[in-house]
């Protein structure tokens, strides 16, 4: 059975993300499976856009849009009540929105904004839709991670660079090893609810996580290497296949790469650093265990 004729009526799916590049196409091609699409956006206009943009192509009129800033800790949490009081059901979660930023900043909560909008936006919607989850299993959570997490090491006296010199790559490449090691962790404690997690890289692709005017060492990058990038089409057909395919309804804690299972970095499958970004992700959004 190819991606394409899987059946998913019935099913709700949320992305953040889904206003461009890979989560647009995700969006997409999940409406045209059958599935009621939540888009989560930023951007409202563009959103609203993407979405009409959405529903005509696959000619269905079950793609919402809900409006969150997956760097704010209030916004996400006021998105995560939204999608409980409007969906009585929530089969598929996808963890896409991310991005990079070329100067060191802070989000609104204080956080240094890699690290807030790529992993700890991600893990507390996670937390936060947990009970609709577990309620609607068999459900999935998919994290779109990078190959980027392969760095050799993590401080985890300074994920946040407040000592460190702020470099992008690293940042980026942090908060994708955070992400991975977040998923096997949540993957292990999920562990016969009925709730799977897995984690991907989606290929190197032509998206615009470094923003729509990055500076001109990105520019020259970004143009050297576009010509051997994926579209963002390609890019998402491993976050279909976690989402849809059957083959791997009950794989969980695992890392994709073009629809197969591939090794994860040594660090982020150390169970002790696992652990340890786990009690400091709950510590950062003051959560409960789960």
């Amino acid at each position: 059975m190819t991606i394409s004729h899987v059946d998913m009526s019935g099913k709700t799916c949320v992305i953040t993300g889904a206003n461009s590049g890979i989560g647009k196409e995700a969006a997409l091609d999940l409406a045209r499976m059958g599935a009621r699409v939540v888009m989560v956006c930023r951007n409202k206009q563009k959103g609203e856009a993407a979405a009409e943009e959405i529903r005509r192509a696959a000619n269905s009129a079950q793609v919402d849009l809900l409006i969150a800033d997956m760097s704010s800790q209030a916004s996400v949490r006021a998105l995560a009540e939204q999608i409980k009081q409007r969906y009585p059901r929530l089969d598929v979660l996808i963890n896409n929105a991310g991005g990079a930023v070329v100067h060191r900043k802070l989000s609104a909560d204080g956080i240094e904004m890699t690290v807030a909008q790529n992993h700890l936006g991600s893990a507390l919607l996670t937390f936060e839709l947990l009970d609709p989850l577990k309620a609607s299993a068999p459900s999935r959570i998919i994290n779109v991670s990078s190959q980027a997490h392969q760095t050799r090491n993590v401080d985890l006296n300074d994920l946040q660079f407040e000592r460190r010199k702020y470099r992008s790559f690293s940042a980026y490449g942090q908060s994708k090893l955070l992400m991975n090691a977040f998923t096997f962790e949540l993957a292990r404690r999920l562990q016969g609810s009925g709730v799977t997690c897995n984690c991907l890289h989606p290929g190197v692709v032509a998206t615009n996580i470094w923003g729509v005017n990055p500076p001109l060492i990105f520019k020259i990058i970004i143009g050297i290497m576009k010509p051997f990038m994926l579209s963002p089409q390609k890019g998402a057909e491993t976050t279909l296949y976690l989402a849809t395919s059957p083959e791997v309804a009950r794989i969980s804690g695992e890392y994709f790469i073009k629809c197969k299972p591939a090794k994860s970095s040594a660090l982020s499958r150390d169970p002790k650093l696992s652990g340890e970004i786990w009690q400091w992700t709950e510590k950062m959004l003051g959560v409960q265990p789960v």
